[in-house]
Protein backbone atom coordinates (compact mmCIF):
# COMPACT_ATOMS: atom_id res chain seq x y z
CA UNK A 1 0.00 0.00 0.00
CA UNK A 2 2.63 2.56 0.58
CA UNK A 3 4.44 1.87 -2.80
CA UNK A 4 3.77 3.93 -5.77
CA UNK A 5 4.96 8.18 -6.42
CA UNK A 6 5.15 10.31 -3.58
CA UNK A 7 5.87 14.36 -3.11
CA UNK A 8 8.34 15.40 -0.77
CA UNK A 9 6.19 18.21 0.94
CA UNK A 10 8.07 19.26 3.45
CA UNK A 11 11.06 18.40 5.89
CA UNK A 12 12.70 19.51 8.78
CA UNK A 13 16.31 18.19 9.74
CA UNK A 14 19.24 18.96 12.08
CA UNK A 15 21.57 17.79 9.32
CA UNK A 16 23.93 21.37 8.23
CA UNK A 17 24.03 20.66 4.71
CA UNK A 18 19.80 20.45 4.83
CA UNK A 19 19.98 23.89 6.51
CA UNK A 20 22.48 25.22 4.27
CA UNK A 21 20.39 24.09 1.32
CA UNK A 22 17.00 24.02 2.51
CA UNK A 23 16.07 27.89 0.91
CA UNK A 24 16.97 26.67 -2.50
CA UNK A 25 15.40 23.47 -2.29
CA UNK A 26 11.80 22.52 -3.84
CA UNK A 27 9.87 19.32 -3.66
CA UNK A 28 11.20 16.18 -4.85
CA UNK A 29 9.67 13.26 -5.99
CA UNK A 30 9.95 9.61 -4.26
CA UNK A 31 9.24 6.63 -5.99
CA UNK A 32 8.94 3.74 -3.56
CA UNK A 33 8.32 0.27 -4.97
CA UNK A 34 8.21 -2.96 -2.47
CA UNK A 35 10.95 -6.04 -3.43
CA UNK A 36 9.73 -9.75 -3.14
CA UNK A 37 11.67 -9.53 0.76
CA UNK A 38 9.57 -6.50 1.58
CA UNK A 39 12.18 -4.41 1.71
CA UNK A 40 11.39 -0.97 0.04
CA UNK A 41 13.47 0.42 -2.46
CA UNK A 42 13.10 4.29 -2.83
CA UNK A 43 14.22 6.09 -6.31
CA UNK A 44 13.85 9.63 -4.82
CA UNK A 45 14.62 12.80 -7.57
CA UNK A 46 15.71 16.18 -6.62
CA UNK A 47 15.87 19.35 -8.32
CA UNK A 48 18.90 20.83 -6.62
CA UNK A 49 20.61 24.04 -8.16
CA UNK A 50 18.60 23.54 -11.63
CA UNK A 51 19.61 19.46 -11.95
CA UNK A 52 17.80 16.60 -11.42
CA UNK A 53 19.74 14.65 -8.50
CA UNK A 54 18.70 11.27 -8.82
CA UNK A 55 19.52 8.91 -5.37
CA UNK A 56 18.46 4.84 -4.56
CA UNK A 57 17.82 3.93 -1.77
CA UNK A 58 17.24 0.08 0.03
CA UNK A 59 15.96 -0.24 2.88
CA UNK A 60 15.62 -3.57 5.03
CA UNK A 61 12.52 -4.53 6.52
CA UNK A 62 12.92 -4.79 10.21
CA UNK A 63 11.21 -7.21 12.23
CA UNK A 64 8.28 -3.82 13.12
CA UNK A 65 5.78 -2.82 10.96
CA UNK A 66 7.00 0.56 9.10
CA UNK A 67 10.68 0.20 10.41
CA UNK A 68 13.27 0.09 7.66
CA UNK A 69 16.71 0.26 8.23
CA UNK A 70 20.13 0.95 5.58
CA UNK A 71 23.88 0.41 6.14
CA UNK A 72 26.11 1.87 4.00
CA UNK A 73 30.09 2.02 4.36
CA UNK A 74 29.71 5.84 5.79
CA UNK A 75 26.85 4.97 8.18
CA UNK A 76 23.45 3.64 9.19
CA UNK A 77 20.33 4.91 8.28
CA UNK A 78 16.82 4.45 10.76
CA UNK A 79 13.73 4.86 8.58
CA UNK A 80 10.04 4.70 10.22
CA UNK A 81 6.59 5.24 8.53
CA UNK A 82 5.14 6.56 11.76
CA UNK A 83 2.23 7.59 10.85
CA UNK A 84 0.58 7.03 7.08
CA UNK A 85 -3.31 6.63 5.62
CA UNK A 86 -1.51 5.25 2.30
CA UNK A 87 -3.55 7.27 0.05
CA UNK A 88 -2.56 10.79 0.92
CA UNK A 89 0.22 11.33 3.45
CA UNK A 90 2.98 9.93 5.31
CA UNK A 91 5.12 11.22 7.85
CA UNK A 92 8.23 9.81 8.12
CA UNK A 93 11.07 9.83 10.83
CA UNK A 94 14.74 8.89 9.76
CA UNK A 95 17.64 9.04 11.76
CA UNK A 96 21.32 8.76 10.32
CA UNK A 97 24.04 7.42 12.44
CA UNK A 98 27.65 8.26 11.29
CA UNK A 99 30.76 9.11 12.85
CA UNK A 100 29.52 12.69 13.96
CA UNK A 101 25.99 13.00 15.99
CA UNK A 102 23.14 11.44 14.39
CA UNK A 103 21.07 13.71 11.74
CA UNK A 104 17.54 13.32 12.76
CA UNK A 105 14.83 14.32 10.02
CA UNK A 106 10.80 14.05 9.96
CA UNK A 107 9.52 14.32 6.39
CA UNK A 108 6.13 14.81 5.38
CA UNK A 109 5.25 12.50 1.70
CA UNK A 110 2.31 13.50 -0.09
CA UNK A 111 0.55 11.76 -2.74
CA UNK A 112 -0.60 15.31 -4.52
CA UNK A 113 2.14 17.78 -4.71
CA UNK A 114 -0.10 20.03 -3.11
CA UNK A 115 -0.52 19.89 1.04
CA UNK A 116 -3.60 20.70 3.11
CA UNK A 117 -3.30 23.20 5.64
CA UNK A 118 -4.18 20.73 8.20
CA UNK A 119 -1.99 18.26 7.53
CA UNK A 120 0.90 20.72 7.75
CA UNK A 121 -0.24 21.54 10.67
CA UNK A 122 -0.40 18.29 12.26
CA UNK A 123 3.63 17.67 10.67
CA UNK A 124 4.97 20.82 12.62
CA UNK A 125 3.39 19.87 16.08
CA UNK A 126 5.61 16.51 15.64
CA UNK A 127 8.72 18.83 15.40
CA UNK A 128 9.45 18.84 19.15
CA UNK A 129 8.19 15.89 20.13
CA UNK A 130 11.33 14.76 17.77
CA UNK A 131 13.92 16.95 19.14
CA UNK A 132 13.58 19.31 16.44
CA UNK A 133 12.77 23.05 16.21
CA UNK A 134 10.47 24.75 13.89
CA UNK A 135 13.22 26.86 12.44
CA UNK A 136 14.87 23.71 11.02
CA UNK A 137 11.71 23.32 8.59
CA UNK A 138 11.57 23.82 5.39
CA UNK A 139 7.93 24.10 3.29
CA UNK A 140 9.16 22.95 -0.22
CA UNK A 141 7.48 24.33 -2.95
CA UNK A 142 6.22 22.39 -6.16
CA UNK A 143 8.55 21.65 -8.79
CA UNK A 144 7.87 20.47 -12.20
CA UNK A 145 11.52 20.57 -13.69
CA UNK A 146 12.47 16.64 -13.02
CA UNK A 147 8.84 15.47 -14.15
CA UNK A 148 9.82 16.23 -17.58
CA UNK A 149 11.53 12.83 -19.22
CA UNK A 150 11.26 10.70 -16.56
CA UNK A 151 8.29 8.97 -17.67
CA UNK A 152 6.41 10.65 -15.15
CA UNK A 153 3.83 13.42 -15.33
CA UNK A 154 1.83 15.62 -13.24
CA UNK A 155 -1.83 15.30 -13.07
Amino acid sequence: QFAGTWHLAAAVSNCSVFLKMRDGMKSSIITISLTPEENLAMKLVWPILDECQKYELLLQRSRQAGHYLGRSAQEKRDVRVMETDYSHYAIVHEVQHSEEKPRIALQLFTREQDVSPQLLQKFKELIPTMGLTRDMLAILPKSGECLKGMGWHTQ
